[in-house]
């Protein structure tokens, strides 16, 4: 499957050559934090109007069309978006982002993960700058609605989102323990794994199970 990046380029309807990348990180943007922001209607589920996207200025600015948006939903290797026909309506195309939201967002389609074994591996990936702010305060879930993890590494059967193939530091979660807990786990469309964390949003190094910096080879300590 081709990725946004090796399409670049591709000419759009209006015959205008389209960054598919560029593309890409815009739809991100809009679905994930900035919908509300630009006057869009955000509908259960996530969903937004693709014709009201592509009204924005900086869609019309690049030329982007609804076909342009179809081919990077469809080659996009971690399938971060899905696309639906506008139920009960005229039948308009919307468009939503499966998982990473700092919008509130009603009806995600998201599966509650109940026991362990529906989950076997969920592992965080990150970088050595910010391993230390971790050991002190566990995981945070920032600015977006949910810490996400990955239900294998990068290349393993079934994954393809959750973590950046660039981490150096993978933290295991122990997921009796965190469920025992009573921190909620939920698995998103593109099998991405996601936890708000605890009332302050984090997860704390007690539901650790293992951390590798995979750089060195080495297990790293938490306590």
């Amino acid at each position: 499957m081709a990725s946004p990046g090796e399409r670049a380029g591709e000419p759009s309807d209006r015959g205008r050559p389209v960054n598919d990348v560029q593309l890409s990180k815009f739809l991100s943007y809009i679905c994930r934090h900035g919908a509300e922001k630009k006057g869009l209607t955000v509908q259960e589920g996530g969903y937004i109007n693709v014709d009201d996207i592509l009204e924005l200025r900086e869609a019309r600015k690049n030329g982007y069309s609804v076909s342009d948006v179809q081919r990077v939903v469809a080659n996009y290797p971690k399938q971060r978006f899905s696309l639906r026909s506008k139920p009960n309506d005229d039948g308009k195309l919307q468009i939503c982002a499966n998982q990473g939201h700092s919008l509130e967002v009603k009806g995600l389609d998201l599966v509650p993960i109940l026991r362990p074994e529906e989950a076997p591996v969920v592992v965080h990936g990150t970088y050595r700058r910010a391993w230390e702010q971790i050991k002190k305060q566990g995981l945070s879930k920032m600015s977006r609605n949910h810490v996400h993890f990955a239900a294998g590494l990068p290349g393993e059967d079934g994954v393809i989102s959750g973590m950046r193939s660039s981490c150096q530091i993978l933290i295991y979660i122990d997921m009796k323990k965190a469920l025992e807990g009573g921190l909620l786990f939920y698995r998103s469309a593109n099998n991405v794994i996601l936890c708000s964390g605890d009332e302050n949003g984090f997860i704390s190094t007690k539901y650790f199970e293992k951390v590798y910096d995979i750089t060195k080879g080495v297990k790293l300590d938490y306590y």
